[in-house]
């Protein structure tokens, strides 16, 4: 178990985590969202013991993780900065790695160099952004750490690239099990990989929900227009899109069996509703302004 508790990170007179508790359990994939400044890189980086809380704590397993040099080897944090020496070649990056993860895969690594076309002579200073970002996805997998956290680790890729790495990492979590955080804003991209889902809003814990349950907090009603509106009012909607005489409407609500049985018969059909539009709606200010209220 990973706890935080109390975790603030304050930079000056600035909070940027502000009284977050948390229990994480282990062996699972954890999509941490938020909007540019809600304090996500502040909290990955005191839970990777990276940067020590102005106040509170991270504990793993009940032992405080700060300067824990067991715990350290344990954790590979890889920020969209890369944070590695530019003068390096690629292979020197990786031995390092290797130096410092027992857990590293040094045949898994020469796969994805070649998976995503990565020559392990060139110095980093000489890559594109898309890959650095890739030697980024390359340290984060191959280290087989038991704490793997991304931090938007991915976002220089292509489309191709990114979809070799959610298949990739999907993959090596299911034959090498462990807990793996995902800092990202490609939430629709990769929204199918959490297995639980951390909302941070103004360095405030907004919310942590299993994937499944936060699905199933909202709806998507189609059909004929008049139909949907009528069976839709009254409800907060999320997000809406009309072609001719028909329209969808995205509602923060569960309806009840009852209730999508008499939408069924009015014509109408019903699905999930998206992470990134519940996202969306929870933090937008108009939502925050409601809650002040």
């Amino acid at each position: 178990m990973i706890e935080l508790r109390d975790l603030t990170v304050r930079y000056g007179s600035t909070v940027a985590v502000d009284d977050v508790s948390l229990d994480l359990p282990t062996g699972k994939i954890y999509g941490l969202l938020g909007r540019n400044g809600s304090g996500k890189t502040s909290l990955l980086s005191a839970l990777a013991s990276y940067r020590r809380p102005t106040r509170g704590s991270v504990r793993f397993d009940g032992a405080d993780a700060f300067e824990d040099p067991a715990v350290m080897r344990q954790t590979c944090f890889v920020r969209d900065t890369l944070d590695v020496n530019d003068a390096e070649r690629v292979r020197g990056v990786l031995a390092v790695a290797g130096w410092l993860r027992p857990g590293w895969d040094q045949d898994y690594a020469d796969r994805l160099l070649d998976l995503f076309e990565l020559e392990p002579r060139k110095r980093i200073s000489a890559l594109s952004r898309g890959q650095r970002s890739a030697v980024g996805a390359v340290l984060g997998l191959a280290s087989r750490a038991p704490l793997t956290i991304l931090d938007e680790t991915y976002l220089g890729m292509d489309a191709v690239a990114r979809s070799n790495f959610y298949r990739e990492l999907l993959a090596d979590y299911l034959a090498h099990p462990r807990t793996i955080i995902l800092s990202t804003h490609l939430i629709e991209e990769v929204a199918d990989l959490f297995e639980r889902v951390i909302i941070l809003d103004h360095g405030r814990l907004l919310l942590h929900e299993e994937t499944d349950e936060l699905r199933g907090r909202g709806i998507t009603v189609t059909g004929p227009a008049d139909a949907v509106e009528a069976f839709a009012g009254g409800h907060p909607v999320l997000g809406e899109q009309s072609l001719g005489g028909v329209r969808a409407v995205t509602l923060d609500w569960r309806p009840e069996p009852a209730d999508v049985a008499r939408g069924e018969a009015a014509g109408l059909t019903f699905g999930p509703v998206g992470i990134q539009d519940l996202f969306i709606h929870l933090t937008s200010p108009s939502k925050r302004l409601e809650a002040i209220r």
